[in-house]
């Protein structure tokens, strides 16, 4: 096992626990100090663990990263009415490699996956999700990864792996087990149109910032159909925050927090990951919006209705909407009310895509499909299949 390369959160942090209120957040959570060791993982349903990792960042100027201000923001909080059992495990220190660091946060990962334990990382630079990703290799089945970003970060894949560049990455190498790439909040003075076209060629989906913005609910269905999130924090605006970020446009605190519960509400979100932490120089303010949002995320944990087998569940609703030459299967649960489209298997002997013949859904999209229109995800979901 790995765990003996992770480092103890500081000294300065253990004895922060100390001094905290015995309902804090600190206190529930069973951290790796220096005294204590690696916490026992056998109950744990989430583990936090930071990657001091920043070598691939374009902008890289050999600055080291420190967590501890964040611990101190996140410790001092307090939890909700919460059953989730939470680890510290400390942080992975830059290898002699990035590749290094790379393969053990794989592994690191991959045994909390195998131990149905969530990561919750808190990261340098965000080409880390290279690795969080291929963490999901030992299971041996396709994902599907959301991207809280400005940009798409596609990059050239025949290039060395950047922090703006990773999805390439992942998208042609082996093994190929990325079946859907979803990026939230893109500003299309930031894409080269090259990438918007590949983005609509491999039927990825894309959703602008101003379309988020004016209704951020839509994106609970693609956090239910994500398995893995991560969060740049470039995609926050720099407006209200004391100039942290380098954008003017962007999301606010109450915007970003609310994406981090539905990606915690969702069922099938198994790795979330908040990238591009640095050393800004009003370290507190953005340290503690970076703890509210570990914070949402773990609350939305916390309030998850589990209803990942939603077609054999009781008093689950079926519809089925004639459009065109199709026959659109819909389903909405009795107890959350929320609605999924079928997507017809196309059996082609690749069992990893079985599992995605339910498509989370609106019920604007049964709306428009009653309407005779056809929902965009539904149809690149089905090409996605088809090929």
């Amino acid at each position: 096992m790995s765990f003996e390369f992770l480092s103890p959160v500081s000294d300065a942090v253990a004895d922060y626990v100390n001094s905290i209120q015995d309902q804090s957040l600190g206190k529930q959570i069973k951290i790796h100090t220096s005294d204590t060791g690696v916490p026992d993982l056998s109950k744990a349903d989430l583990a936090i663990i930071g990657i001091k990792e920043n070598r691939n960042d374009v902008d890289f100027s050999g600055a080291e990263i420190d967590f501890s201000a964040i611990r101190k923001s996140l410790y001092s909080l307090y939890p909700g009415n919460w059953h989730t059992s939470i680890v510290d495990l400390g942080d992975i220190h830059p290898g002699e490699e990035v590749g290094d660091t790379y393969y053990l946060m794989q592994e690191i990962l991959s045994t909390l996956l195998q131990k149905n334990i969530i990561p919750l990382i808190i990261g340098g630079s965000q080409d880390l999700v290279y690795a969080q990703y291929r963490a999901f290799d030992i299971l041996e089945r396709m994902v599907n990864l959301v991207n809280v970003d400005g940009r798409f970060d596609l990059g050239n894949s025949s290039q060395p792996i950047k922090n703006n560049s990773f999805i390439g990455k992942i998208i042609v190498e082996q093994p190929y087990n990325l079946f859907n790439y979803s990026n939230i909040g893109y500003q299309t003075y930031y894409n080269s149109q090259e990438e918007i076209d590949l983005m609509e060629k491999l039927y990825f989906d894309a959703y602008r910032l101003g379309e988020v913005i004016s209704d951020v609910t839509i994106v609970e269905p693609i956090m239910r159909d994500a398995d893995i999130v991560a969060v740049d924090l470039g995609a926050m605006s720099s407006m209200g925050y004391n100039q942290h970020f380098v954008s003017p446009n962007g999301f606010d605190g109450r915007e970003i927090c609310a994406i981090s519960r539905y990606a915690g509400i969702s069922d099938k979100v198994k790795s979330f990951g908040i990238y591009e932490f640095k050393n800004f120089k009003e370290e507190e303010t953005i340290s503690l919006l970076i703890a509210q949002i570990v914070w949402y995320f773990i609350e939305g944990v916390n309030y998850r209705s589990y209803e990942l087998d939603i077609k054999n569940q009781a008093g689950t609703l079926h519809y089925n909407v004639p459009v065109e030459d199709e026959v659109l299967s819909f389903y909405k649960s009795h107890k959350t009310e929320r609605w999924w489209i079928e997507i017809p298997f196309i059996s082609s002997g690749n069992n990893k895509l079985k599992r995605h013949t339910l498509l989370p859904c609106t019920y604007n999209d049964y709306e428009r499909a009653c309407n005779q229109e056809i929902p965009e995800r539904w149809y690149k979901a089905k090409r996605k299949n088809e090929v």
